[in-house]
């Protein structure tokens, strides 16, 4: 076996392990989302993660939104939240999700006080939350104990055939070392059902990945349509070479390894412990890697072939390639080339290997490539239309 590797880490109040350190200034609402800029732009060192939604939701959206918003702030690579809201109730519904982590969050509602005095009230907190998370300093850990997520994006024949099990490799270790991962994108798993069906741990987590399959494929039907052209494949991965949703799903399962998943997660919400876990989430890149941070995951895997640029802003996202065009013709973007096993120049072993080294540098601080080209791709997942 393996032998897990040792990290440098920030190990939160409640045990989880992040690899990054973000004071976070979260908006409520879209109306808020000004406001908590406003304070990102005076206290320069925090990050303000401005969205399109919080209004108006109601029902499983309502919860969903609560859910991505209160795990975004409780991310083990947050060290500190502060939620900006145009009313108190919602606001402190969030605060109150995040400090049960027994983290520092503060709550700001505009409703009453007008933006100018809450920015100067939340940018004196936001100064004193930086001051204080830059004195926390990284220990020594495991790198099983960061919760990892996969999703690949513009994927071609090569993804299949190389990145996707290059990922699926680094899984199998996670899986013997007893760490926490996972997977999902329902869509691009259709005409491949079965198979993912057949890697579930019981029959009980079998039926419930199933269930999940089913409503993604009713809602589908629900608009009268069965052509998804340019959506599922996309035009890219058209170009390279998967012409079906079928040949795409093939490639995708590759992520998994040898791994049984242990339960099914609806979006943004956290493994109940270790193990693979399948989350339904969109397969759009950013909505997808948005809901994975919100369930906590502190490093995400994206195997790409034709070249995806997409970013988080708190969950640091490491790009691998088999496509030796795009890890030319985009080498800014890819983090780890396994494109000599497409040559027989590098063993499946090699590759997870070079994945994994990377996997260390990036949890003891190096920047991934989306990081340092700023890509802070931060968005919401909705169900239905506003009330």
């Amino acid at each position: 076996m393996t032998k897990v590797p040792e990290i440098q880490a920030y190990r939160r109040q409640d045990g989880h392990v992040g690899i990054r350190n973000h004071v976070v200034i979260l908006p409520v609402d879209d109306i808020s989302n000004a406001a908590c800029e406003a304070v990102a732009h005076v206290i320069p060192g925090v990050m303000a993660l401005p969205h399109a939604y919080g209004r108006l939701q109601f029902g499983e959206d309502l919860e969903l939104f609560f859910r991505t918003m209160i795990g975004t702030g409780a991310n083990p690579n947050v060290a500190a939240a502060i939620v900006i809201g145009i009313e108190p109730g919602w606001t402190a519904r969030i605060v109150e999700g995040i400090a049960a982590t027994k983290k520092p969050a503060a709550g700001f509602s505009i409703e009453g006080s007008g933006d100018l005095k809450i920015i100067e009230q939340a940018s004196r907190k936001a100064k004193e939350f930086l001051q204080n998370a830059s004195e926390l300093r990284r220990e020594e850990c495991l790198l099983d104990e960061v919760y990892v997520s996969t999703k690949c994006g513009e994927s071609d024949t090569t993804t299949g055939l190389a990145s996707c099990p290059t990922v699926g490799k680094v899984f199998d270790w996670f899986d013997e070392w007893g760490g926490v991962t996972s997977f999902g994108e329902t869509s691009e798993l259709t005409g491949a059902e079965h198979i993912v069906k057949g890697r579930a741990a019981t029959p009980e987590v079998a039926e419930a990945f199933m269930k999940v399959f089913e409503n993604y494929s009713e809602m589908i039907d629900q608009y009268k349509t069965n052509d998804l052209s340019e959506s599922q494949p996309t035009k890219g991965n058209i170009r390279g070479g998967l012409t079906t949703i079928e040949e795409k799903a093939m490639g995708n399962i590759q992520k998994i390894g040898h791994c049984k998943f242990v339960g099914v997660l609806g979006p943004a919400e956290a493994p109940r412990g270790e193990g693979l876990w399948f989350m339904d989430t969109s397969s759009a890149a950013a909505e997808a890697v948005t809901l994975w941070a919100a369930s906590g995951a502190a490093l995400h895997l994206f195997p790409t072939g034709q070249g995806n640029i997409v970013g988080n802003p708190i969950e640091p996202v490491i790009k691998i390639s088999a496509n030796p065009k795009t890890c030319t013709s985009m080498s800014e973007h890819i983090d780890v080339d396994v494109s000599a096993m497409l040559t027989g120049d590098m063993t499946l072993e090699q590759a997870g290997q070079k994945l994994l080294e990377m996997m260390v540098r990036t949890s003891n601080g190096r920047l991934t490539a989306a990081e340092a080209l700023n890509h802070r791709e931060f968005v919401m997942t909705k169900l239905y239309r506003s009330a």
